[in-house]
């Protein structure tokens, strides 16, 4: 798809009401079961958590306006986790760095002031 046509779409579905968005988003989902020839794009567990709660919440009738603030708080969720995840990558790395330094070469990333260089 290229891009004036996702815009496009994109454009109509943020002036409908939330409860005809997911009409479309049932409608999309039906010509993607019919029609596709490429599997979709797979999501990460967290999003794959997210459809199956909403689309349990859209079975048991919960209003389109609560759905929106409970998946507010879930994509709160979830860039906290990412972020919590980057931060672990990065300090994993930042030890093997210092795990992996031949034992001669000092081990901080910055130098140590000593005690005559102030003098």
């Amino acid at each position: 798809m290229h891009d004036v046509l996702r815009q496009r779409l994109l454009r109509r579905i943020e002036s409908l009401p939330d409860e005809q968005i997911y009409q479309v988003l049932d409608y999309i989902e039906f010509l993607e079961a019919k029609y596709a020839s490429i599997a979709p794009v797979e999501t990460t567990g967290l999003q794959k958590f997210a459809e199956g709660f909403e689309d349990k919440l859209r079975r048991k009738a919960v209003s389109p306006s609560t759905i929106r603030e409970a998946f507010q708080l879930i994509a709160a969720a979830d860039r906290v986790l990412s972020g919590v995840s980057s931060a672990g990558k990065q300090i994993l790395a930042d030890l093997n760095e210092v795990a992996e330094a031949p034992s001669g070469e000092p081990r901080h990333s910055r130098p140590v002031d000593s005690p005559d260089a102030s003098r």
